[in-house]
């Protein structure tokens, strides 16, 4: 087997691989014998096949699987002799197209080598750390906020208003008739909530307690049940409690309802959860910053057809941002801006870098780590995370998109451990201006 550069230009390669008709004969006469034992033909014993007639039956089926190995063995050997590893999978096609059988086999690969990535000094980088601490007005708002979501109801005189709670007894009717799960006794219903079906709750806006009504509603047409979807039905209501909202009082009972024992243990968890929030904040300012002195001080040549793959994959997705309006595809052809070009440069450059560095520290996805990632992903979908789980686990594709987070992550804890990090206390009002600054780059 013969194989010849043609190209090299660049990270580009070329080369055309000659695979010699007794080769490939040679090679195939080897499958035989390998699968000669086995082979059992009419009027010969089981191994005991002439050659000749093996060729004859098998040697056509036999020949591809003989070419495409030796084909796939040169290409291996190729790589392993010249260190070269290709930025995606090599084009490998046939350049005789009007091969037959006892023609050499010329075959012609091209691909885009990886570049050499230089090493660099992480013990040299000088990053800022910013550090936000929760104070006594971050916590009391949330506080606050916690008091205002957690809705308690109390006795009320009068009607009830839109944002109240009544507390009913009801029995509906279909045609004259009562049906199943239309009845039900002391229900507390908040009037404006949409629990009930529409047109319902704001029938029953007005009442006091003793009064009845008859609520006159319409199923939806599109109503899971069957027997009752779009059909006209009368609710036969009696308000036994009007209940406005009452204003949560903040001490030890009110904490306990969220798990801690005083007021002052959960001041102390929305403190740490706070100050959690700002850390994860601080932490993509940092890192951002780190990428930004990581770009300044690496260079080296990159794959075009990353870059052109990356470059258009951008200009598709703000494309899509700036025209919420357009699903799929179906759209005029997005051409990539200069623009779009320079950041995908960026991007691939920092994306081979870090990948090199996290290479040659072995860091490595753990089953653990993809397994609280994918579970984390599940629950988006509600009632689906089984199905969600095994997608997953049988889409090579979607494990990548889940493990490429993961894995930047631990190689920037790395890089953060090497370089040299002074904290800064900012106000949470600074860290935010610090945030927002991401966005507007």
């Amino acid at each position: 087997m013969q194989v010849t550069e043609t190209l090299n230009e660049g990270l580009k390669r070329a080369y055309a691989i000659t695979l010699t008709a007794a080769e490939l004969d040679a090679k195939v006469d080897e499958k035989l014998k390998e699968a000669a034992p086995e082979i059992e033909i009419k009027g010969f014993r089981k191994g005991k096949v002439p050659m000749a007639l093996l060729k004859k039956q098998f040697g056509e089926r036999v020949m591809g699987e003989a070419m495409q190995e030796t084909i796939d063995g040169a290409m291996n050997q190729h790589f392993e002799e010249s260190g070269d590893r290709p930025a995606a999978q090599p084009q490998v096609k046939m350049a005789n197209d009007d091969w037959k059988p006892g023609d050499d086999v010329e075959v012609e690969m091209s691909y885009e080598k990886l570049p050499e990535i230089p090493e660099v000094d992480l013990s040299g980088l000088e990053l800022e750390k910013l550090v936000a601490k929760a104070g006594e007005t971050q916590i009391s708002e949330a506080l606050d906020n916690l008091a205002s979501s957690a809705k308690n109801f109390e006795t009320k005189e009068g009607a009830a208003e839109n944002g109240d709670q009544v507390v009913l007894d009801f029995l509906g009717k279909v045609d004259g008739e009562a049906f199943e799960g239309g009845a039900a006794e002391d229900f507390p219903l908040e009037l404006g909530s949409g629990q009930f079906i529409p047109g319902f709750e704001e029938q029953l806006v007005g009442l006091s307690a003793g009064d009845e009504k008859n609520v006159e509603v319409s199923f939806p047409e599109e109503y899971g049940a069957e027997n009752l979807a779009g059909k006209p039905a009368v609710f036969e209501c009696k308000i036994k409690e009007v209940k406005g909202v009452a204003e949560a009082v903040l001490d030890d009972e009110f904490a306990k309802k969220y798990g801690s024992d005083s007021l002052d243990a959960l001041k102390t968890q929305i403190g740490e959860r706070l100050e959690g929030e700002y850390a994860g904040a601080a932490r993509q300012v940092v890192k951002r910053s780190l990428l930004d002195k990581l770009d300044d001080i690496v260079s080296f040549d990159l794959p075009p057809s990353l870059v052109d793959a990356e470059a258009g994959q951008i200009a598709h997705q703000l494309w899509h941002e700036e025209n919420p309006e357009v699903e799929g595809h179906d759209h005029p052809e997005i051409e990539p801006t200069d623009e779009h070009k320079a950041l995908a440069g960026r991007r691939v450059r920092l994306g081979l870098l870090l990948a090199e560095l996290g290479q040659k520290a072995e860091i490595d996805v753990t089953e653990q780590e993809m397994t609280q990632a994918i579970i984390s992903q599940a629950r988006q979908y509600p009632g689906q995370e089984r199905e969600f789980f095994e997608f997953v686990r049988q889409n090579q594709q979607m494990q990548q998109q889940l493990r490429a987070p993961i894995f930047e992550d631990k190689v920037i804890d790395l890089i953060l451990e090497k370089a040299t990090v002074t904290e800064k206390e900012v106000t949470l009002d600074e860290l935010q201006e610090a945030v927002d600054a991401l966005d507007k780059e």
